[in-house]
């Protein structure tokens, strides 16, 4: 017996036997097991021949332990000293690589010619396999040498296990593999296309570089959806009521919605979808909107951004000859999707940028064009995918920013911003119950009162949308919380005198920016990603040699502005009661405030005249009233967009009349809010002389 103890901390006890026994009876089994058993004697044959036969027995383990890599260099000399030729058998069987089976049987075997003659075969066996080892291996070694040493051990074990009829793991995989492709139901082409990437991954070792780079392109057209569709529930009243909500306000979106669904549910696919494009500045619901828009159809829902995307490649993928190549954007969305007709919102368009490695918009032309979309073509797959059946919603803050090409694709639907009431309801409905779930305060009484509300909109924040809204109400909730959890008493009803000490003092401004009429002030109004905005524009005249100063980073357009309203100023002095000489004796600064935010537009135009002709003729503008128009040289007034905006932001900053140009006039009616049109006091004109007095 030889004990020895393992790293581990196990102990290793070999045991040696010394007499053959057969167990007669079992007397325990716990704690150890004890049993009454009955010598079994050997079967002594003819010495001579057992003595040739043990002969053999050591010539053999000896070829044995000469090409074994295995075999301890003691094993031979063991056998060689073992007594009896019976003894020499069951050493040499020990030491050989046999199953327990085998085993079993040479311990069985009483005969001992007949257990000399069974090591004798399998002795035998176990030199061909080691002479068919020693083969591959020189073989192997002679061509691929020490850089291939792992591909030389994976195919020296397919010939051992072949020669074993021992089947191969990699086959397995291999076989698993076309089982897949076969239940998949793949298109004809992609059927024959991943067979053939099969075969070829067959053919390569697995710890080649390229067997993993085909496996997961293999991987990746099994996993694409290539015929899986939902079926739509275009049921029109659930759709409306969805939408209804999920978003408060915004009627005419929810009627244009409503319509592309009607269409939807009586041309099916007969028609392909339009691209719906939602245009609005941020926090206005343009990405929910698509969300409820797929919850009405019964579709998955998938999203990619696309802000700051300046390669082509994430839109097409890169091509397979790239080590770490992965398919594009659009290919691994409807992987995500799992079907062929998901709801596919691609967000901030405006916000691609170009690149020297290719313009991403110019790849969208085939992913947004429904006479193209049918046979995508990505560069990863390098095959078609039909991208037609799927419904694509564009967003974007400003379509400016976006490739003409793209937005002759589109179907534009404007989100304007919100207006005070609207806001506070969306608030009230949505905004406040999710940041008391947000913040753990489900359950505790926290009321905010409509006032508290108000004053959150008016002085805490500045936008279109409810996103700054909603980082007051949480911020709030936080304060709130923090009190319940610290067993402190916490206000239930969240009153107006409570913001100061939860917030700090109000950010921002409500009500007329001027506190007095005055003299080369002009009231404009200006549309900004946040919303509108009143914007004061200011002249001065001072001695000089004619000369034109224009400040507030202006851009080009809005100084050709400047410069038109100059023009038409020296134009008509006489009539509007300005000394024309006096033009070549002094300098006219115009100067727009918050000179860090940059400024482009013709809409000023009308406020630069208003604010020019007031300095010179020393009358005072009123400081209620706003401006916006394009002004030309012969004194018209042509219209301007974004209207809703800046009526809106002139009815937040307590306007109480606003001039606007007469082909604006229908939008006011569509656009703006009631409540709005009936507080505000409006002046449609076509030329200056209807504005001057």
């Amino acid at each position: 017996t030889r004990v020895a103890r393992q790293p581990d901390g196990t102990l290793n006890i070999l045991l040696r036997g010394v007499q053959r026994m057969r167990i007669v009876s079992l007397v325990q089994d716990q704690p150890l097991l004890l049993a009454r058993s009955c010598p079994l004697p050997e079967q002594p044959g003819s010495a001579v021949e057992q003595e040739a036969e043990r002969r053999v027995v050591l010539s053999l383990f000896e070829q044995v332990a000469a090409l074994s890599r295995t075999l301890p260099e003691t094993a031979y000399v063991a056998a060689l000293n073992a007594e009896g030729a019976g003894a020499v058998a069951d050493v040499v069987a020990a030491n050989l690589p046999l199953p327990v089976a085998r085993r079993q049987q040479v311990l069985e075997m009483l005969d001992i010619r007949g257990r000399l003659r069974l090591v004798l075969d399998l002795l035998a066996e176990e030199v061909e396999v080691l002479q068919i080892e020693q083969e591959v291996r020189a073989a192997v070694e002679r061509e691929s040498g020490q850089a291939r040493r792992e591909l030389y051990l994976r195919e020296q074990l397919k010939i051992i296990q072949r020669e074993l009829a021992v089947e191969d793991p990699s086959q397995i995989e291999a076989n698993r593999l076309r089982d897949r492709i076969l239940a998949a139901g793949l298109p004809n082409g992609v059927h024959d296309r991943a067979l053939e990437e099969a075969d070829r991954l067959e053919a390569v070792a697995p710890g080649a570089p390229e067997y993993s780079m085909m496996r997961s392109y293999l991987d990746c057209l099994l996993a694409i959806p290539w015929h899986h569709a939902t079926d739509d529930d275009v049921d029109l009243s659930r759709a409306a009521r969805l939408l209804e909500e999920h978003h408060y306000g915004l009627p005419k979106v929810k009627d244009r919605i409503v319509e592309h669904l009607a269409v939807r549910k009586l041309a099916g696919d007969s028609t392909r979808p339009p691209v719906l494009c939602f245009v609005g500045p941020p926090g206005v619901g343009k990405t929910s909107l698509g969300r409820a828009i797929a919850a009405a159809l019964g579709r998955a829902f998938v999203r990619v951004s696309l802000g700051g995307i300046h390669d082509e490649a994430e839109v097409r993928g890169h091509r397979r000859t790239y080590v770490g190549a992965l398919p594009g954007r659009i290919i691994k969305a409807m992987k995500e999707a799992g079907t062929v007709n998901p709801v596919f919102m691609l967000d901030e368009i405006d916000k691609i940028g170009g690149h020297v490695r290719g313009d991403p918009s110019a790849a969208l032309l085939e992913v947004l064009d429904n006479e193209q979309n049918h046979a995508f073509s990505d560069h990863y797959l390098d095959m078609p995918y039909d991208l037609s059946r799927a419904l694509f919603i564009t967003t974007a803050n400003v379509l400016e920013d976006v490739h003409e090409a793209l937005v002759d694709r589109f179907e534009v639907i404007e989100l304007p911003g919100y207006t005070e009431d609207e806001k506070i309801e969306i608030a009230r409905r949505f905004l406040v119950p999710r940041q008391l779930a947000a913040n753990g305060l489900a359950t505790t009484p926290l009321a905010f009162v409509e006032e508290t509300l108000r004053r959150l909109v008016r002085l805490y924040t500045l936008e279109a949308g409810v996103r700054g809204l909603d980082r007051e109400i949480g911020a709030i909730c936080r304060k709130v919380a923090r009190r319940v959890a610290e067993g402190r008493r916490f206000p239930t009803r969240i009153q107006p005198s409570l913001l100061p000490d939860l917030l700090g003092s109000p950010r921002f401004d409500y009500g007329v920016a001027e506190t007095s009429d005055e003299v080369g002030v002009a009231m404009g109004v200006v549309w900004t990603p946040n919303g509108g905005d009143v914007m004061a524009v200011e002249v001065g005249v001072v001695e000089g040699k004619g000369t034109l100063l224009l400040t507030g980073q202006l851009g080009e357009v809005m100084q050709e502005s400047a410069q038109a309203a100059l023009s038409y100023t020296r134009a008509n002095a006489k009539r509007l009661g300005i000394d024309p000489r006096r033009f070549e004796k002094i300098d006219i600064h115009v100067h727009v405030p918050e000179g860090g935010v940059p400024k482009d537009g013709p809409s000023a135009g009308v406020t630069i005249a208003c604010a020019l002709i007031s300095a010179l003729s020393g009358q005072a503008t009123r400081r209620t009233v706003a401006l916006t128009g394009e002004i030309t040289l012969r004194g018209r007034v042509l219209p301007v967009g974004g209207i809703k905006e800046k009526v809106l932001g002139a009815y937040r900053a307590g306007i109480t009349e606003v001039v606007l140009p007469l082909k604006n006039a229908r939008e006011i009616e569509d656009d703006i809010p009631r409540e709005v049109r009936r507080k505000l006091r409006w002046t449609f004109v076509t030329t200056m002389d209807e504005i001057l007095p």
